[in-house]
């Protein structure tokens, strides 16, 4: 048997993922002290409702290579195979670990993917392995296909507010307050090596559902795959988007809500796509922020 093994950067619920046969192993979010698992503990809303009441930023614990290797060492017991996909090597040092834990156990039947992405495009990932296991492909051969799928599941997204960037550093205080006071709102992605990033930074939500659009109407989408309208904490910017998604002809297969380990750094309010692109262009876009 082929084990698929994700982490919960890939936004997937254990119960959801568990009915296709995946495993999420949870990556810990602190918040004052107190550990949270996302799918185990608090809900989603409530997570980001504990960080609203708290003010406070919370920090991330990567899964050890001891937790990878206890899983990996058990799939090799039960005469199993395992293809990992793992959070972008660029934005935590998760695929290092599950890469010792390979290392620790034996090369022979470990297979470790860096999804060089984050959030629901590794779903798509894991979700396409599965489908290609069922369909009685080797380990060797999934793996390959999802090494040439991973470069086309994108991302973009529109950040609302500032203050959760600010919070974790990644922008200034002064510069977080300037920005807020002109509702600018960054339009993210994720560049090919993993990194997320600023397409723009956008003067209120028209123009950076214009940007996301804009980027949307540069490329192909390939139907043959999911496209998720996602969210953070509240819906009502999501459903805008899904308007301009709808207007423009792109049908939009579910609407998915981020979980702790991006949500942190976006803060509620944040929406976007996640799709897969028929026909990659290369684009030059400045690494935004790292972990």
């Amino acid at each position: 048997m082929i084990r698929i093994m994700i982490d919960s950067g890939s936004e997937y619920l254990p119960k959801e993922a568990q009915a296709k046969g995946i495993e999420v192993l949870p990556i810990v979010t602190n918040v004052g002290g107190n550990d949270y698992r996302d799918g185990f503990d608090l809900g989603r809303d409530e997570f980001f409702e504990l960080l609203e009441e708290t003010g406070q930023f919370p920090t991330t614990s990567q899964i050890t290579p001891h937790v990878f290797a206890e899983k990996f060492k058990e799939a090799l017991d039960a005469g199993d195979e395992v293809i990992a996909i793992i959070l972008s090597s660029a934005l935590s040092g998760t695929y290092q670990n599950a890469c010792m834990a390979q290392a620790m156990v034996g090369n022979e039947g470990i297979y470790v993917i860096d999804s060089l992405t984050a959030t629901y495009p590794i779903s798509i990932m894991a979700d396409y392995a599965a489908k290609l296991r069922d369909e009685g492909m080797s380990a060797a051969q999934i793996v390959e296909a999802i090494e040439e799928l991973k470069g086309s599941a994108k991302v973009i997204a529109m950040v609302d507010t500032l203050e959760y960037l600010q919070r974790g550093g990644r922008i200034p205080k002064a510069a977080a307050k300037i920005g807020e006071a002109a509702k600018l709102k960054p339009v993210i992605s994720v560049t090919e090596k993993g990194d997320l990033a600023m397409i723009s930074a956008c003067l209120g939500r028209k123009r950076a559902f214009d940007t996301i659009m804009k980027q949307l109407e540069s490329i192909e989408i390939d139907d043959r795959f999911p496209v998720y309208a996602i969210y953070s904490y509240g819906i009502k910017n999501c459903e805008r988007l899904e308007v301009r998604l709808q207007e423009a002809g792109i049908s939009v297969t579910e609407r998915r809500q981020i979980g702790y380990v991006i949500g942190s750094h976006i803060g509620p309010n944040a929406c976007g796509v996640v799709y897969v692109e028929k026909k990659p262009k290369k684009g030059g876009i400045k690494a935004f922020f790292r972990k």
